[in-house]
């Protein structure tokens, strides 16, 4: 079988057309990424990092990105600090304790000469059903987003067994 030229030649070149049409499709059907245009809204992903007791949550829409750190936790106030990579015009929060009771935004203050940092104090969530709102905007353009509070509390395996004994 290996003594056939033909053979041989199909068993080198077809691996490598496999991967030339694999990219070649890619390109082909692939969304190709829009660049966000002044004046428009865009809405932020909460990614998985939200969901856990990290003390750290990540919204994004394609290259922008906002973190939301909890800086201090305690049972009447939480305050959180917003990082972004990109220059802000300006930030709001609301925390809603709960489904039925929607609350006003609070204005984040610039913790930085560039508008990249942004802190508030709000009050502590009360309930798991909890969820902080967001809405910044960033070269005329809005990004809003949810995410549940669980993140605030900064919670680890090793601070529950600190804790029994």
């Amino acid at each position: 079988m290996f003594k056939n030229k033909h053979i041989v030649l199909a068993m080198i070149v077809a691996p490598i057309l496999a991967i030339i049409a694999y990219f070649g499709v890619d390109l082909a059907v692939s969304e190709k990424a829009l660049v966000a245009k002044e004046g428009e809204t865009y809405k932020l992903a909460a990614r998985s990092n939200c969901r856990y007791t990290s003390g750290l949550c990540t919204l994004a829409n394609g290259d922008f990105k906002i973190q939301l750190r909890s800086e201090r936790l305690t049972d009447s106030e939480v305050v959180i600090k917003l990082t972004s990579d990109f220059i802000l015009d300006g930030a709001k929060i609301s925390i809603m304790q709960n489904k039925e009771q929607p609350s006003s935004p609070i204005d984040m203050e610039s913790n930085s000469a560039n508008g990249t940092e942004w802190m508030v104090d709000l009050p502590a969530p009360t309930s798991e059903e909890s969820a902080l709102q967001l809405v910044v905007k960033s070269e005329g353009t809005l990004y809003y987003g949810e995410t549940p509070a669980t993140f605030v509390e900064y919670k680890t395996y090793f601070s529950d067994d600190e804790k029994s004994q």
